[in-house]
């Protein structure tokens, strides 16, 4: 039953992560998004080399090229989610967010005809009611956002967690797609084996995050920006090394039975939920609430749905 340990680790390690990010997104530190990204790609790189040292997985640096595409759909929706969390409560975001898998499964239907059953459509009905309720107390004017940060960009900000869902989902749909297929003889990957394709994946994705990061370093020193001491980091570095870790303990996770694993997996943004109220004091309008609890229900819904 270890995996069901690590299940757990995941969904309490990726929804402590939500909660650092949030703390580090500083809406007054114009790019604190971008340090954020910063701080993710040096972890991810270390542990990619950390892999490398440590496992004979026979990396090809042609696989980093390869897995191109999808390593940016992961690395860019992750800058716009920090974006918006700049502005946004992560009690909104991250249920939004967790659409993404709603999107994947539609866009296996529309591009490879794939067949889904009543119940996840059930399940995909339930959460737009949920998102159309929150969108529309947002844009009602229920929340202070607009009077705080002007209308502009609290439509930008609430946008934001929808552009993560979607590259998101393309990022999952090309990587279930094509990638992580089950004959490896149809992946792309070169040098792989059943054992080592999801680590040259993973590999592949942690090392263009670091040479994402470095770049946007690089543009950040270019135009002056000051970083500080690490010390005044911390919740950045936290957030990070947390996703790292829920990465890590994803992989064993998934070799559990689907139909108990899924949901425990998908309940990252009821553990963001209650952190949030929690630790950041989070209060929101209890419609909104309401509409948030319908997103979570029917993002649960559809994680058994799919596994059964």
């Amino acid at each position: 039953m270890s995996w069901l340990f690590f299940s757990v680790a995941t969904a309490l390690l990726w929804g402590t992560a939500e909660l650092f990010y949030k703390k580090g997104a500083l809406p007054n530190e114009k790019y604190s998004h971008l340090k954020i990204c910063v701080w993710v790609g040096v972890v991810m790189g270390a542990h990619a080399i950390f892999t490398l040292l440590t496992q004979d997985i026979g990396y090809n640096p042609m696989n980093l090229l390869i897995y191109l595409p999808v390593s940016l759909f992961y690395i860019i929706s992750m800058a716009f989610s920090y974006f918006g969390m700049r502005f946004l409560e992560e009690s909104i975001s991250d249920p939004i967010e967790n659409t993404a898998g709603v999107i994947c499964t539609l866009l296996f239907v529309i591009f490879l005809k794939e067949e889904i059953s009543p119940l996840t459509w059930v399940a995909i009905g339930i959460i737009t009611v949920g998102v159309l309720g929150v969108s529309f107390l947002e844009n009602r004017g229920e929340t202070t956002r607009k009077k705080t940060y002007g209308k502009k960009l609290a439509i930008v900000a609430f946008c934001m967690p929808f552009v993560y869902a979607l590259l998101d989902a393309f990022g999952t749909f090309l990587d279930d797609a094509f990638f992580l297929v089950e004959d490896i003889a149809d992946a792309p990957f070169v040098d792989v084996t059943e054992e080592t394709i999801e680590a040259v994946a993973n590999t592949s994705y942690e090392l263009t995050f670091a040479l994402f990061a470095l770049g946007l370093f690089i543009f950040m020193k270019s135009k002056k920006v000051k970083f500080g001491p690490v010390p005044q980091h911390k919740d950045k570095i936290l957030a990070a090394v947390f996703e790292t870790a829920g990465q890590f303990t994803y992989v064993y996770a998934l070799g559990g039975v689907d139909a108990i694993a899924a949901p425990i997996l998908s309940s990252v943004c009821v553990v963001s939920l209650l952190l949030s109220r929690i630790f950041l004091k989070e209060k929101l309008n209890w419609k909104t609430y309401v509409f948030i609890t319908i997103v979570i229900v029917g993002i649960l819904l559809m994680a058994v749905a799919e596994e059964l």
